[in-house]
């Protein structure tokens, strides 16, 4: 005890009662849940299908559904849409949301009506995606995602003018394996996937910017999420085939701006799948924002309440607002 007092000697108040703080746990977050049921914003949103004309593709297999799996938790997606959700008073932008689920389902509350809560709130109209997810049965199902991404991008610019925002200023939002699929879409928004079904198909699917909200960017070990990867990819994909899908390999001087966000105790995603984005993106010419949260785990949606990981989507729409206006300017 006395060596323990003499160690202590020369500590201050203010050291004392850290070094006191530092044995006790911290409250839990307070995060949105990602279960439960479907909320009604989601069930009264006005849908829009991806491909009135006839989905692209096929080989559609239902997957069996767990009798415990969420209903908030979508799969066997057989026709991918967009459900919209509209501000009170719209600040003439419009964002396209894509909720993760490991491409085997889509997690539509805490990443898709929380995050549209969220933004409608300050101004933006909102379009919450559902994505074919390759594991049901889709031929090239490394390709299915983006396919609709694109096209989610395309149908949404046509908007513009009906839903009242500038079709220049469509920024895209993605989580989790959703972040994956926003930061293919935003390296590979030019990509050919298939002749073209319509006129629409030969709009620029390029978003304005892009958000990545805990994304799985990494296609291989050591940091990929390894059922998203063998989920797009299938069992034993070919070194070309991950090259193709790992996004940090794609960015080059066109990949638009980008905002990052990772907690550094994510258990499912390392927060290094962020880094690298980061890396190849400064490489490029054209540093991301980054906010990393020492605490916030994953599949956090808009943020625990509790700690600073729940004022990203604050951050984020200063960021978007700064892009837009430095865009607009040029």
């Amino acid at each position: 005890m006395q060596a323990g007092l003499a160690g202590m000697a020369g500590l201050t108040m203010a050291d004392t009662a850290w070094a006191g703080q530092a044995q006790v746990s911290r409250p839990p977050l307070q995060t949105p849940a990602g279960t439960g049921p479907v909320p009604d914003e989601w069930t009264q949103a006005e849908r829009l299908p991806l491909w009135p004309r006839g989905v692209p593709g096929k080989g559609f297999a239902p997957p069996r559904r767990a009798a415990d799996m969420p209903p908030t938790f979508l799969n066997g997606i057989a026709e991918p849409d967009l459900h919209v959700f509209r501000p009170a008073q719209s600040n003439g932008r419009a964002v396209l949301v894509i909720p993760g689920g490991a491409y085997v389902f889509v997690s539509i509350r805490n990443e898709g009506v929380d995050v549209a809560r969220s933004l409608t709130e300050r101004g933006f109209t909102v379009f919450v995606l559902t994505y074919r997810l390759p594991g049901e049965g889709w031929e090239h199902r490394a390709d299915v995602p983006l396919q609709d991404a694109q096209r989610a991008m395309r149908v949404i610019r046509a908007r513009a003018a009906q839903d009242g925002f500038n079709p220049a200023s469509v920024l895209v939002l993605g989580f989790s394996a959703g972040g994956h699929l926003a930061a293919s879409l935003l390296t590979g928004h030019d990509e050919v996937l298939a002749p073209p079904t319509d006129a629409l198909d030969r709009t620029s699917a390029r978003p304005l910017a892009g958000g990545l909200i805990y994304p799985v960017i990494a296609m291989a070990a050591p940091y990929t999420h390894a059922l998203s990867a063998a989920t797009l990819l299938g069992d034993r994909p070919g070194p070309t085939l991950v090259k193709r899908r790992s996004p940090a390999m794609h960015v080059n001087a066109r990949t638009p701006p980008v905002f990052l966000v990772h907690a550094l105790d994510d258990p499912a995603v390392p927060y290094q799948n962020s880094m690298m984005m980061a890396e190849a993106l400064t490489k490029a010419g054209h540093p991301p924002e980054m906010h990393l949260f020492a605490e916030g785990g994953h599949g956090f949606g808009t943020g625990p309440i509790n700690a600073p990981a729940g004022q990203w989507p604050s951050l984020f729409v200063l960021w978007a607002e700064r892009i837009d206006a430095m865009v607009m300017e040029l």
